[in-house]
């Protein structure tokens, strides 16, 4: 089926176990295995083999009784890094996920009008109850490149709500604090490796990358296999293609069997609760 109207992305997503996952090896064996597996399939894999490793840092933020995550708000900082180094600027992203397509719009996420930035409706495909099966949840997201580290936030969610007015529409108490979510020492380092991109039909050309979730290095708590595609006006229509891609999700699933962590998502990680 084609993707619902005004979806801008989807991404489909798989928990992968932590155990090795920062060795090189490791992940030079992950990616022999897909890459046999789509010759297995006829989808086509352009490899890429020797692809920079991207690093950043990771953490949310929320109040201490988690209003935001019990109204399906997420706020994330990025932070990347060079080596030790880390940038002035950061990624912010405020997003609204339920699985509820219609709840996800009802939240409006953009950023005053002042402030530059990406909107994004995406479809996030997950792994379902068992192998083999899958099931969708529904992001609604304003993206913001270039935050000044040093003028983040305060710590409140008025602080907030000048870079994101829609979050004083949520039943929240205007005065509560906002912190990181698990404190400063929750912060993740990702490691994120692009390998390739998958061709499912004409338009249809997925982004592949492995991320790794770190306490610090040497520290793996989870990884994920990804890989996403843009929705348009041009390829929305390709049914084919996009039924290609859910069945090729369902059937690595079972190529990946051994590889797979149980969960959903790595932010439910974070908070220690399911999503």
């Amino acid at each position: 089926m084609k993707p619902k109207q005004g979806i801008t992305n989807r991404e489909f997503k798989l928990l992968i176990k932590p155990q090795g996952l920062d060795r090189r090896s490791r992940i030079t064996t992950l990616s022999d295995q897909i890459l046999q597996f789509c010759k297995k399939s006829k989808v086509e894999f352009f490899h890429l083999d020797n692809a920079t490793t991207g690093l950043r840092n990771i953490y949310f933020y929320d109040t201490p009784g988690e209003d935001f995550r019990r109204n399906n708000i997420i706020l994330r900082v990025r932070e990347s890094r060079q080596n030790i180094w880390v940038d002035d600027w950061c990624e912010v992203t405020l997003k609204c996920r339920t699985g509820d397509l219609q709840k996800s719009h009802e939240f409006d996420p953009s950023p005053k009008k002042t402030i530059k930035s990406r909107l994004r409706l995406k479809e996030e495909i997950l792994r379902g109850d068992t192998i083999g099966t899958s099931r969708a949840i529904y992001s609604n997201n304003a993206i913001l490149d270039a935050v000044p580290i040093d003028s983040l936030f305060e710590k409140s969610l008025a602080s907030v709500a000048k870079y994101f007015p829609g979050l004083m529409t949520l039943p929240i108490d205007k005065k509560s604090p906002i912190r990181i979510v698990g404190g400063r020492t929750n912060k993740i380092l990702e490691a994120c490796l692009p390998i390739g991109n998958l061709v499912f039909g004409d338009g249809v050309q997925a982004h592949c990358e492995i991320a790794i979730w770190m306490k610090s290095v040497g520290d793996p708590i989870v990884g994920e296999l990804a890989f996403s595609y843009r929705v348009n006006d041009a390829n929305r229509g390709q049914e084919k293609a996009h039924r290609r891609a859910d069945k090729f999700f369902k059937k690595l699933q079972v190529e990946l069997e051994d590889w797979l962590e149980i969960g959903s998502t790595k932010t439910a990680l974070v908070y220690g609760k399911p999503e």
